[in-house]
C-alpha cells in the first residue's frame, strides 16, 4: 500500500446497511484504486464474499453523505472541464495501475442520506479508478429478492365455517382465517437474509360461483349460541349441495440484510388454504292444526 495516500471509504446505495465500494485515493494526483484493504474497520465490516458491509453501530456517526460514482469525461465534458484532457491519457494507458489495465474516469457525486428523495450535487472529479470495483451486493440482493419471496415456504391460514360441515339453505353460513406473519433467515450472495411475511388480505371462494375480496377482513369464529347470526364474511347458500370452500391469503413481504432496515418486497405472496368441504341442505317447516295432548298420534306430534 502507497505511503503517501489517505484511505476513504464510499457507500454507493442509500441503505443505512450498505454493500460499500472502498477507494484508496491521491486526490493530488486525481486517482483512486478500488481496493478493500486499508478499509476502517469501524466503519465498514469484511463479510465471507470478500466485500464490505457497513456497521449499523457505526452508522449513526457516520457521514451524513453517501456517494456515487458516475461515469466522467464523455465527449462533452472533455470540452466543459479542461481536467479531462489532461487525466484521460494516462487513464486509458494503464501506466499508473501497477498491471498495465486501464482505468475508469468517474466524477463523485453525493447527497444527503436523510432527504427524501435524494438529492444528487457533483461533489468531486474527475478521478480515474483502476482496478475491479467491489460487487454492490445489496443492489445484486434487491434484483433477486422478490423471486426469493415467491419460493419462500410460507405456511396457508387455518380457516372454518359455522356450521360446518353441513349447513342450512337459506341461512347464514359464517366463514374465518388465522394467519400467522412468518420470518425466514437465508443466505444470499454471502450476506444474512431476513424475509418477514405479513398477512394483508384474503380472497374467498364460497363454492357456489361466489367470491368475495382481497379484503383485509378475516372474520372470526362464532360463539355458539350465536351461530346463524350474520358477519362480515358469512353467507347465505341458495342451492343445495356438496361443495367447498377456498380461501387465499395475500402475504406482503419485507426483508433486511445484516440486520438492516426493513425493506419492502415488491408483489405479493398469494399462499391458498386446503379446501374446505361443505354440505348444504334445506330445511322445511309444517304446520299442523292436530292438539297433541288431545291427539298424541296426530301428524306432527
Amino acid at each position: 500500500m502507497r505511503s503517501s495516500v489517505i484511505c476513504t471509504t464510499v457507500a454507493i446505495l442509500m441503505s443505512s446497511v450498505l454493500l460499500a465500494s472502498a477507494g484508496v485515493a491521491d486526490e493530488s494526483e486525481g486517482k483512486s484504486w478500488w481496493d478493500d484493504d486499508g478499509v476502517q474497520t469501524e466503519v465498514l465490516l469484511p463479510t465471507p464474499g470478500g466485500d464490505y458491509v457497513r456497521s449499523p453501530v457505526a452508522d449513526a456517526a457516520a457521514d451524513p453523505f453517501i456517494y456515487d460514482p458516475r461515469v466522467a469525461c464523455t465527449d462533452g465534458d472533455i470540452v466543459l472541464f479542461p481536467e479531462c484532457a489532461s487525466i484521460m491519457p494516462a487513464c486509458a494507458s494503464g501506466i499508473d495501475a501497477g498491471d498495465g489495465k486501464p482505468g475508469t474516469v468517474i466524477y463523485w457525486y453525493r447527497a444527503e442520506r436523510s432527504r427524501s428523495p435524494l438529492m444528487w450535487h457533483y461533489f468531486r472529479g474527475p478521478e480515474c479508478i483502476f482496478g475491479e470495483k467491489p460487487r454492490d451486493l445489496l443492489a445484486e440482493i434487491a434484483g433477486q429478492i422478490a423471486h426469493e419471496f415467491q419460493r419462500t415456504p410460507i405456511a396457508a391460514a387455518e380457516f372454518g365455517s359455522q356450521p360446518g360441515p353441513h349447513t342450512l339453505r337459506g341461512k347464514e353460513t359464517n366463514v374465518w382465517a388465522a394467519a400467522k406473519t412468518q420470518t425466514f433467515n437465508l443466505s444470499m450472495l454471502g450476506q444474512n437474509v431476513t424475509i418477514t411475511a405479513t398477512p394483508a388480505g384474503y380472497t374467498w371462494d364460497y363454492g357456489d360461483g361466489t367470491t368475495w375480496g382481497p379484503t383485509p377482513i378475516h372474520g372470526a369464529p362464532l360463539h355458539a349460541d350465536r351461530i346463524g347470526e350474520q358477519t362480515q364474511t358469512s353467507h347465505v347458500y341458495t342451492e343445495t349441495g356438496r361443495l367447498t370452500i377456498g380461501l387465499t391469503t395475500h402475504f406482503n413481504g419485507s426483508y433486511s440484510v445484516n440486520g438492516g432496515p426493513e425493506l419492502p418486497i415488491p408483489g405479493q405472496g398469494n399462499i391458498a388454504s386446503p379446501a374446505l368441504p361443505l354440505t348444504v341442505w334445506r330445511s322445511e317447516t309444517h304446520l299442523y292444526a292436530d292438539d297433541c295432548i288431545v291427539n298424541p298420534h296426530g301428524v306432527g306430534c
